[in-house]
């Protein structure tokens, strides 16, 4: 009984002695996947290190894992290191681990902390990609943009191939896996420090030494210690500057005056012509307006000519001061570049440094010799035709217009087609107005109209006039011994009666009756009307015979056919 006791206690201890092993054994199993765990090296072969991962497994990593950044050389067995634990048992029965991806695991939360904190950490440009290149940070590989890797644009980046460089996290996309880095924004921060440090040292007054770096079209960019100087093209000179890169050179040093610091955004203004005086303060000293001045053409623009008076001083010949003739006339048509000209000054505006030429004033006016020809002949030569006038040159080179109402009395459009271009014309001048000249032919023929003012003709008269032409809507008529004045008659304006109003009832040598209704020998209308001279008529028949023959009962037919002693009434044929 004391002996199965016995046997019975020692099972007992050893079931307990067993159980705490196993417990331990599986406590040291308790390992999750996808996460980074310790472990000791024991074996270092040609291909692989093999690790004890205290979980009565062993690992095997290949040897490439090991070889960035030197780790290699520094493993021994019994080094421990941390590994990344893919599976726990794979289809072989083997743990499957990664020292690459421990490490970049690692580092990607390191790279979340140095984005959160924006520090600045060593990277190595390791390759290059579309757009960029491939900026490794403790093994994890970043996206820096060809942008991002100097302040200024680098054509060759050998020299920062596989170098340590300085470089923050600018974006990080967590999903994805992505990391953009830039060295360009330690560069900037830097030089932002320096910049601010150089800042200190001077204010707006100060005279530097500064060296050319940079020429663009609209200045010059200097350097002065850790600053850039712009040096703007209106800052160059008191006078007008063509190019910048002509007045200097890359590396040259040139002394100028600091105008401006804007601590904002650190940008500093310079100037060269702050250290000169202005020779537009005593501009009206020098030239007088109304005084005449020869200079130099510098250039030509659409709009005109600058002259070159004298050093830094300049004026414009606007193009309506170029010619008398032509006030759109090209530039080059007139005058040439670096040609020396005689200029009238017109207008000085000190305050807008403005100088306004004319080239034009320095010759006589002949639009002024012209005001006294109104009325004259001259010859024209046709320089154009359009479609409802000619223009025609003066000896003097003035053009002018013969408007096609101006070729003859009848006022015919179709009177052009009887010149052509260069022909020469006799005309008369009608009008010379704001710069235009108005040019008359008919001016010297006499004027048919002039038959109302010789026979002393007035609205209201009655005139008998002979039908010249039957048209649909009315007829055309000549005064009596004047072939050239040919009249209009409206149908309605025929007759009283509209049934007798009917052109066709006319034929072309009918003498006709008409009323003058209006009558404006200045605008050249003329308005007949034979049915007003009916009503006339009718009145005064009415008026001398209508009394006796409404006491006798007779009919107005019949005083009228008693009066004219006619029964036909409606056309006159003498």
């Amino acid at each position: 009984m004391a002996v199965e006791t016995e046997i019975k206690d020692l099972k007992s201890s050893s079931l307990k002695e067993f159980e705490s092993l196993l417990n331990e054994d599986f406590k040291d199993r308790k390992l999750k996947e996808n996460e980074i765990i310790k472990a000791t090296v024991t074996e270092i072969t040609k291909n692989f290190v093999v690790v004890d991962c205290k979980a009565k497994m062993e690992g095997m990593i290949p040897i490439e894992e090991f070889k960035h950044d030197k780790e290699l050389e520094k493993l021994k067995v019994g080094s421990s290191i941390e590994v990344y634990l893919e599976r726990i048992e794979s289809f072989k029965g083997e743990i499957v681990i990664s020292r690459e991806k421990a490490k970049r695991m690692v580092a990607w939360k390191k790279m979340e902390k140095i984005f959160e904190s924006q520090e600045e950490v060593t990277g190595f440009i390791t390759g290059k990609v579309k757009g960029g290149y491939v900026c490794t940070v403790d093994g994890l590989p970043t996206f820096m943009p060809s942008s991002q890797i100097d302040v200024r644009p680098l054509k060759k980046v050998d020299h920062l191939m596989n170098t340590p460089i300085k470089v923050v996290a600018t974006r990080i996309d967590k999903k994805r896996g992505n990391v953009c880095t830039s060295r360009r924004a330690v560069l900037e921060k830097s030089k932002n420090a320096e910049t601010a440090e150089a800042l200190k040292e001077i204010k707006e007054g100060d005279i530097v030494t500064a060296r050319v770096h940079a020429c663009v079209d609209w200045g010059i960019f200097l350097t002065y210690k850790s600053l850039t100087l712009l040096l703007h093209v209106s800052d160059l000179s008191h006078g007008r500057v063509k190019k910048p890169a002509d007045l200097v050179t890359i590396g040259q040093e040139l002394k100028v005056k600091i105008t401006k610091i804007d601590k904002t955004t650190n940008r500093v203004s310079a100037s060269i012509k702050a250290l000169t005086e202005d020779p537009y303060e005593k501009i009206t000293e020098e030239f007088k307006i109304g005084e005449i001045y020869e200079g130099t053409a510098t250039k030509l623009v659409d709009y005109g000519v600058f002259v070159r008076l004298k050093d830094s001083v300049e004026g414009l010949i606007h193009i309506s001061e170029l010619s008398w003739l032509n006030k759109n006339i090209q530039p080059n048509k007139v005058i040439s570049p670096s040609q020396k000209v005689k200029v009238k000054i017109i207008n000085i505006d000190k305050d807008a440094k403005r100088i306004s030429l004319s080239y034009k004033e320095t010759f006589e006016n002949p639009w002024a010799k012209l005001m006294g020809s109104v009325g004259e002949k001259v010859k024209i030569k046709i320089k154009n035709i359009t479609e409802k006038a000619i223009f025609g040159e003066l000896d003097s080179g003035l053009v002018g217009m013969l408007h096609y109402k101006e070729i003859s009395f009848d006022e015919k459009q179709e009177n052009l087609n009887k010149f052509k271009k260069g022909d020469l014309t006799e005309v008369k001048i009608i009008e010379v107005k704001d710069e235009k000249i108005k040019f008359s032919k008919r001016a010297l023929d006499k004027d048919p109209l002039d038959w109302f003012k010789t026979n002393n003709k007035k609205i209201g008269d009655i005139i008998t006039t002979r039908i010249h032409e039957v048209m649909k809507t009315g007829v055309k008529v000549s005064i009596d011994n004047e072939k050239n004045l040919i009249v209009s008659i409206r149908k309605a304006d025929l007759a009283k009666s509209s049934a007798d109003a009917r052109p066709e009832v006319f034929s072309p040598g009918n003498a006709l009756d008409a009323k003058i209704t209006e009558l404006d020998i200045e605008k050249r209308k003329i308005k007949l009307s034979v049915k007003a001279a009916q009503i006339d008529e009718e009145k005064s028949l009415v008026a001398k015979f209508g009394a006796g023959a409404t006491k006798s009962g007779a009919t107005l037919k019949g005083i009228f056919e008693k009066a004219l002693g006619r029964k036909d009434i409606k056309k006159k044929d003498k």
